[in-house]
């Protein structure tokens, strides 16, 4: 073949052509190989641990609140705002514990029945432009502003208290509802209007009254122990937390009208309205029962009540009623779906009874408490890293 000059190309051109268009390839080889992937974006956290963290950041923020108030206060307002410093501290505390179990002693603290819905929880840090929580929009903190963040942020742990994993569950639970508890008692401090709090009634609607048997099921399941095994009911069980709150409450009916015997004036009449409640729950929790094909446990004709009960039958009372809050803490952590809100807002009202009768539900109300395994809360500085960042909302 000619070129264009009319001399014949030789092979030696064919294999110059050959090697610079190897060397092109290999040049653009070696250049795509160079330029680094774009990293994966990292995958969302899940539910539960988006909520605990957004639970964390709002926390701490209401805790700094507090204690500006307590620094800057005396007297009766001092110890009030001081409280308050000790109950968000131990509640962070607790909410730094990855799984969830602050150190409860009840063996459904780490369940986790409920899955974790898609989507994100809110991060709990202020949006731009925003006050941290308990402070007006100055920054500085005021009394009215920190008992309205608290309402706020006790409600939004409840919420999220019904999507979360099991153990996380119950934490958000004794959280918010000691979060709205301490704002009830800020308010009145402040002349305030007190939040309002969830029904344990209002969640019975879905609920159906006959039990519906699982497909492939032949037999609804039993709340006691089966043939063939140990004789010992697991404790951690759906079946065995429903059957739990049945007789706790047939028992707190039973201490209800013992007390009535011996109380007058504005303590019977307290006592009258709330064994009303507390007969109602007995309908309500042997209908969640039922629902759940376990067992309604049967009635025991009486009970045993010590002599301090019949001698101080309001402080035997208050016992009764915060011998109910670990009861729906467990119920809490082992149910879901509608059972779940009923557990929820039957806690709540059981802690609010608690403190009617004169006694303090703690800082995680439902939770047996072990504060010796609390971690130490992190430096101011290191914890606005904690949470997600993430702002979303709850489904």
């Amino acid at each position: 073949m000619n070129d264009d000059s009319g001399r014949k190309r030789g092979p030696a051109s064919y294999l110059r052509y050959a090697l610079l268009a190897l060397a092109a390839f290999l040049v653009l080889s070696l250049g795509f190989a160079l330029i680094p992937r774009e990293s994966p974006a990292p995958a969302a956290p899940p539910f539960s641990e988006q909520a605990r963290s957004a639970a964390l950041a709002e926390t701490l923020e209401l805790r700094a609140a507090s204690q500006q108030l307590a620094n800057g206060s005396s007297g009766a307002r001092r110890q009030l705002f001081s409280h308050a410093v000790t109950l968000l501290t131990t509640q962070a505390q607790a909410l730094l514990l990855p799984d969830g179990a602050s150190g409860s002693a009840s063996p459904a603290a780490g369940a986790s029945s409920a899955p974790a819905p898609s989507g994100t929880a809110p991060s709990g840090r202020a949006p731009s432009g925003r006050a941290p929580s308990g402070t007006a929009p100055s920054g500085r903190a005021t009394l009215p502003a920190l008992a309205g963040a608290l309402s706020q942020s006790g409600k939004e742990r409840l919420v999220h208290a019904e999507k979360a994993d099991g153990g996380m569950a119950r934490l958000l639970a004794a959280v918010g509802t000691a979060q709205l508890l301490q704002a009830t008692a800020l308010a009145e401090a402040a002349g305030t209007t007190p939040p309002a709090f969830p029904t344990p009634a209002a969640t019975l609607r879905n609920a159906a009254t006959t039990c519906s048997v699982p497909s492939g099921s032949s037999a609804p399941p039993q709340a006691g122990p089966q043939p063939g095994s140990s004789g010992q009911p697991d404790n951690a069980t759906l079946a065995a937390a429903l059957g739990r709150a049945v007789r706790t409450e047939v028992e707190t009916v039973y201490g209800y009208q013992v007390a009535l015997t011996r109380l007058k004036g504005a303590a019977a009449e307290q006592a009258a309205g709330l064994l009303a409640r507390h007969e109602a729950l007995v309908g309500q929790a042997e209908g969640y029962t039922r629902v759940h094909c376990v067992s309604v446990p049967p009635r025991e004709p009486g009970y045993t009540l010590g002599s301090s009960f019949l001698q101080k039958p309001a402080a035997g009372l208050a016992s009764l009623e915060a011998g109910t809050l670990p009861v729906y803490g467990d119920l809490v952590a082992l149910s879901d779906g509608e059972t779940r809100k009923w557990a929820v807002a039957s806690l709540v009202a059981a802690a609010q009874r608690t403190v009617l009768w004169g006694s303090d539900p703690g800082p995680v109300p439902g939770i047996v408490l072990d504060t010796a395994i609390l971690p130490e809360l992190p430096e101011p500085e290191t914890t606005s890293a904690h949470p997600t960042g993430q702002s979303v909302s709850a489904p």
